[in-house]
């Protein structure tokens, strides 16, 4: 039994960086590197690419992403641990052998499933947003429950070296090391709401070592175009050391801690996981060294009986135009063009807005109560609306790019964009349900 591993996260999201996790994997001294790659619409939009193409809906840079790192996780040893199979694991499994095959690595894939629950849902179930039957806000087309460890304990049971899940909370992907290595119990609450605790600080990757906490005003992070991702240590008794490789950009303190601590947590006392109900409150950082907190504390209680389960559906269409307008009375030009547009269109869309970029796109005041210089050099036009339909969403760029030559004078840069929105809204599932199930591949 280990005394302490070391973990990595080499990614936040599904767009991440792939370079800050070629550094870990080559010069972090790694036992296990996760990249957490899902979000709630991420996988409904999987969802969405596999009903086009059953081979598909895993991540669309699983590829990239394994041909950098296959090589240097074998030649180091490290354990790959990643959600990036989205709606299809077992898919996005075999694509990593055929990937290990071509490149001429020998390494065990193991695919975690279970987490697709479309077949099993009551669809007339009350949504926790809406408290409404979840078919009233749309045509449902994905429904799939937070797993927690027990897939992923499974897969290490079986010594896989690359793991590939779909749904799985983000702190299960960093307990399961830790209770494969130090042997803990799953129903050591305390021991669960530790790592959980540790999962969640490292879950969202540069979060924690300056990237979304920085502000070249107050809070100023150095280097951010070498932004390096953290790695943990974690002991038996479930401390921990945060800290990221040396060299690389960016900062771990006890700020960055903290407010990467109370990320989406809305109840400190009670943090629901597939694993554990973790409470936050007693929880202690230390910054111990430069680039190094010390994370100790943090309790739990019994796990819940249901899994909460995310439910995409077809939300709407939405369309877009945007213009801009430079030089003299800049301003004046792009709010005639509104009007204009406002007049022609608004009336056959139930959600329009008119936003003039740089004045009202973020914080939605009425243009009349901002306080417009008399010089503005430019100013952007962005129309949008929500469509039931492709046909009328594509409408409002075409309305936009006429302004070319129906005025006013001066327009230039027209982009127009049609997307199909997908909404998400979320219900629970009785975890007798649910049967985790880990498929083996071998190159």
């Amino acid at each position: 039994m280990k005394q302490k591993i070391r973990i990595g996260c080499g990614a936040g999201f599904s767009g991440d960086r792939i370079e800050p996790a070629i550094v870990l994997a080559e010069k972090g001294n790694l036992d296990y590197l996760v990249l957490e790659c899902l979000a709630e619409r991420t996988i409904a939009l999987a969802q969405k690419r596999k009903l086009q193409d059953p081979c598909k809906g895993y991540d669309p840079l699983l590829v990239r992403r394994i041909t950098s790192l296959l090589p240097i996780l074998v030649k180091n040893k490290i354990c790959l641990i990643t959600n990036m199979g989205a709606a299809n694991p077992v898919e996005a499994a075999k694509k990593v052998s055929e990937i290990a095959q071509q490149l001429g690595l020998k390494v065990k894939v193991a695919a975690v499933s279970g987490d697709d629950v479309f077949d099993k849902i009551d669809k007339n179930a009350l949504a926790i947003e809406t408290n409404e039957p979840l078919t009233t806000s749309g045509e449902l087309i994905s429904a799939n429950a937070y797993l927690g460890v027990e897939g992923i304990l499974e897969a290490l049971k079986n010594e896989a070296n690359i793991i590939i899940t779909g749904r799985v909370a983000d702190p299960s992907l960093f307990l399961a090391p830790m209770i494969h290595e130090f042997n803990w119990a799953t129903d050591n609450y305390d021991l669960m709401g530790k790592g959980t605790v540790i999962g969640h600080l490292m879950e969202c990757a540069g979060h924690i070592t300056g990237g979304y906490f920085a502000d070249p005003i107050k809070k100023p992070v150095e280097n951010m175009d070498i932004l390096g991702h953290p790695f943990v240590d974690v002991f038996q008794d479930g401390s921990a050391i945060i800290s990221k490789v040396e060299g690389t950009g960016g900062v771990v303190n006890l700020q960055t801690a903290k407010e990467q601590l109370l990320y989406e947590v809305i109840n400190p006392f009670e943090y629901f996981t597939p694993d554990v109900i973790a409470d936050f409150t007693t929880v202690k950082l230390q910054e111990i060294a430069e680039n190094q907190v010390q994370v100790s504390g943090g309790t739990g209680k019994q796990r819940p009986n249901t899994y909460k389960v995310s439910v995409g559906y077809k939300a709407f269409f939405l369309g877009e135009g945007e213009i801009s307008y430079a030089g003299s009375s800049a301003f004046e030009r792009a709010e005639l063009a509104g009007k204009t547009l406002e007049k022609r269109l608004k009336n056959q869309f139930d959600d329009f807005r008119v936003d003039y970029i740089g004045l009202n796109s973020v914080h939605r005041q009425s243009i009349n109560a901002i306080s417009i210089p008399n010089t503005m050099p430019e100013i952007r036009l962005r129309v949008a609306g929500k469509a039931k339909t492709i046909d009328e969403a594509t409408l409002i760029g075409e309305e936009v790019e006429a302004l070319y030559t129906n005025g006013p004078a001066g327009g230039g840069g027209v982009r127009k964009y049609v997307n199909e929105v997908i909404g998400i809204i979320s219900v629970l599932i009785n975890r007798e349900d649910i049967l985790p199930q880990t498929s083996i591949f071998e190159a």
